[in-house]
């Protein structure tokens, strides 16, 4: 799980530390007041509903209805839909588990680093570097952001034990949701160490800074607005992995094209066990669109109304804002963007490609609420392949800014201005 699910194109950084905590009515409509907050590459206008119900301090669940924080209504799924979850199991075990390789047909980072017991181990560091000269300043910001998206796997790890249903409940449950959970997350440790060794090794990159931007991402956390439901949490994973691999498949191609083949071989390697993922999360999704079309479509529109946020929007290394008066997230996004590695184009087309798998244009017998969710969220992608084209005719014109990014040393690296 990587960087730019959302990426440059739809949102912009939540700034905002502060926890509102609210509950519902259940005689009233609950409404999903999320914090939409538009970015760089793709700006929409859905409007923020107002907040409903009264304030509760704990976060748990009033007497009044379900309980709401920052806009995200907590334990949102049914006892009907968790009960179609618990059905899954020999679903995930049949279907999905296999997807995940055995300990011993996985690369490890050390097939890709100089072996530090080889007595030429010196020489293979000084061959590194000189591969590494190469690759610009816009490149490294952009592989040193994935990497740092990438070290906050243990924010992945327990968004996904906040999931009902599904959560490892002791850590080490034998159920397949467990068993997912964790072996998901030991393929996807690597990659993290992998991109970290090979920057440390480089010379090109500040580690000091960059250690300091993943203890405050994995401290500050993120928040998917998923609702602790699986049926919400699946589509964000699925929708996140292939934008990871899309990420990778470019930075590995961009390498290349820099004379560093070896960092290409790397990023394409992480891109791969991306691929897997996303093959694995999009299955689940599959079978919860079987057992519950009405439910997965009414999620479906849902998160892609409030739209994807990237794992690392609340990146911060604690001297870029103070430095250049931005946002590093922003920034970052708009580095990204500008260099071809992950684009709004790019989350329009995952959109229109999930869209198409779980043929959401064509599924019948609907409910009411879902035949509704099944046309706006048609008519939401139409609105952002509008968009999209609209915003790069307009970033053609705006201005570029020269942006010192402490992950280089405070180099400059020109960002197109929002």
């Amino acid at each position: 799980m990587t960087m730019l699910g959302l990426g440059t194109v739809l949102q912009r950084p939540s700034t905002s530390s502060s926890i509102s905590v609210q509950t519902v009515s259940p005689r009233t409509p609950r409404r999903l007041a999320c914090r939409v907050q538009p970015c760089a590459a793709l700006v929409t206008d859905t409007p923020r509903p107002k907040t409903l119900g009264t304030s509760s301090g704990n976060g748990k669940v009033g007497e009044n209805g379900p309980t709401i924080i920052n806009g995200q209504t907590l334990h949102s799924i049914s006892a009907h839909q968790l009960d179609l979850l618990r059905s899954m199991d020999k679903y995930m075990e049949s279907s999905v588990l296999p997807i995940l390789k055995d300990v011993n047909a996985c690369w490890q980072p050390t097939d890709f680093l100089p072996d530090s017991s080889s007595p030429d181990f010196a020489d293979q560091v000084v061959e590194l570097r000189k591969r590494t000269d190469n690759l610009p300043d816009d490149y490294l910001v952009v592989l040193v952001g994935d990497m740092i998206t990438e070290e906050a796997l243990p924010t992945y790890m327990a968004m996904l034990n906040t999931l009902d249903g599904v959560r490892d409940e002791t850590g080490a449950a034998p159920t397949p949701w467990g068993r997912w959970t964790r072996q998901w997350t030991a393929e996807e440790n690597r990659h993290g160490d992998l991109m970290n060794k090979y920057c440390y090794l480089s010379g090109r990159v500040n580690m000091k800074a960059v250690e300091k931007t993943i203890q405050n991402l994995i401290g500050s956390g993120m928040d998917p607005k998923t609702q602790n439901n699986p049926y919400y949490g699946f589509i964000y994973t699925s929708f996140q992995e292939r934008a990871t691999k899309i990420s990778h498949g470019n930075t590995a191609a961009h390498a290349s094209e820099y004379g560093d083949k070896q960092l290409g071989r790397i990023c394409a390697a992480i891109a791969g066990d991306e691929a897997r993922h996303e093959k694995a999360y999009i299955k689940m999704t599959d079978e919860i669109f079987r057992l519950d079309p009405s439910g997965s479509m009414i999620a479906f529109s849902d998160m892609m109304r409030k739209q994807i946020v990237m794992p690392a929007h609340l990146m911060d290394d604690n001297e870029h804002s103070s430095k250049n008066g931005r946002n590093l997230f922003k920034d970052f996004s708009a580095v990204a963007q500008a260099t071809g590695t992950y684009t709004g184009k790019d989350y329009v087309d995952i959109m229109e490609f999930l869209m198409k798998h779980w043929k959401i244009a064509e599924l019948q017998g609907l409910t009411p609420e879902a035949q509704k969710a099944q046309e706006d969220v048609q008519s939401l992608l139409t609105k952002f392949k509008r968009l999209t084209e609209r915003q790069e005719r307009i970033m053609k014109s705006k201005p570029v800014v020269s942006t010192q990014f402490s992950w280089i040393f405070n180099r400059e690296v020109p960002v197109i201005m929002a």
